[in-house]
């Protein structure tokens, strides 16, 4: 064959990656967990050993296999997201220095031919696992994990509180006080004045209403108009059990938002922001360069620190900090930015001259 000296024919391929060599698989249930322990063969090369077992979900016997799969040189376990079932599996694994892969359950049950019992299912999940077609899912390290707790406890509570909230406007409602017609908060100082007058015992609308702040745009007529009602002792029973449980959801919300406040003072660093001549700024942390956000604040900020930690090379095609310096702008994005964006994210094509 004659060399034509044109390397157009010539291409380079990306080499396919080998086989995982030892894998385990765990299919993890609430008490037990069936673990699937796939090695090469000591004696016939090409071949491999697998050995399905199931091991009871307590510490010591998860510590137990750690140190078994230690013994075997496996080189990766892999396990289902199941509940919060996995969290064992993964933090004693962790202390035992295995590598510990947490996958969608999804992505393995969109492979076709995957069975329904826990022992095959511990098997399919450990040759997926040595042939590299799962991916793991985004961890957190343990700083992160924590404050995620304590966000996500913190929004439970909150919706708790409104839901108190709610309940107690439907109270009120149901005494025929319509005072949340004429007052955009009534759980505000005037509002708040207002109920724990009618819990008392009060009930004359014009002494009700005389308890208003000058922040209250309705007339005095009008709110003796919609203080107005039947309310009696049940009513005032149920209200101010509602308004005890809603001063100690605030409490709660509170210690929770101050302890959340310490760990991202722990976990943030700061970003100094001078430049030449600009003279020594104050630094600014990672919560309030995203507060700096239009439509992020500071609770919102902090929520996607503990969900998302800071490190973002963790996540696919992204290798930044995500707090700092920005992303060079998509070619998709530079193309387009002369377009209007559509309120759900799309945009809108360019308005034509008449």
């Amino acid at each position: 064959m004659t060399d034509t000296g044109d390397s157009g024919g010539v291409e380079e391929i990306e080499q396919a990656e080998e086989l995982v060599a030892r894998v385990a698989a765990i299919d993890i249930a609430k008490a037990s967990g069936m673990v699937c322990v796939r090695v090469p063969h000591e004696d016939q090369p090409g071949k491999r050993v697998q050995r399905v077992f199931n091991t009871v979900a307590t510490s010591g016997a998860i510590l137990d296999l750690a140190d078994h799969l230690i013994c075997q040189g496996v080189t990766r376990v892999v396990m289902e997201a199941t509940s919060t079932y996995w969290k064992p599996y993964f933090i004693l694994l962790e202390s035992r220095g295995l590598e510990r892969w947490l996958v969608n359950a999804r992505d393995v049950k969109n492979v076709p031919g995957r069975p329904k019992t826990d022992r095959l299912d511990a098997v399919w999940l450990a040759k997926l696992t040595e042939r590299g077609m799962l991916r793991p899912s985004f961890v957190p390290p343990k700083p992160v994990r924590e404050l995620r707790d304590l966000t996500r406890a913190r929004a439970v509570m909150t919706h708790e509180r409104t839901r108190h909230k709610q309940r107690t406007e439907k109270l009120l409602e149901d005494a025929q006080i319509k005072l949340s017609t004429v007052i955009s908060d009534i759980f505000g100082v005037s509002g708040r004045a207002m109920l724990e007058a009618l819990i008392a015992g009060e009930r004359s609308p014009k002494a009700l209403a005389d308890l208003a702040h000058g922040t209250i745009k309705a007339s005095h007529a009008t709110l003796a108009e919609s203080l107005t009602g039947r309310f009696e002792e049940h009513h005032g029973f149920m209200c101010r059990m509602l308004l005890d449980t809603v001063d100690y959801l605030t409490v709660q919300i509170d210690k929770l938002t101050a302890r959340i406040t310490v760990r991202l003072a722990e976990l943030s660093t700061t970003e100094d922001d001078q430049g030449p001549g600009q003279g020594t700024l104050i630094p600014i942390t990672d919560t309030e360069r995203l507060d700096e956000i239009p439509g992020v604040g500071p609770n919102t900020a902090q929520v996607i620190l503990a969900e998302i930690g800071l490190d973002m090379t963790v996540f696919p095609h992204r290798r930044t900090r995500l707090v700092g310096e920005a992303l060079p702008a998509h070619p998709a994005v530079r193309q387009h930015e002369h377009l209007r964006a559509h309120r759900q994210g799309q945009p809108l094509a360019p308005r034509r001259a008449r």
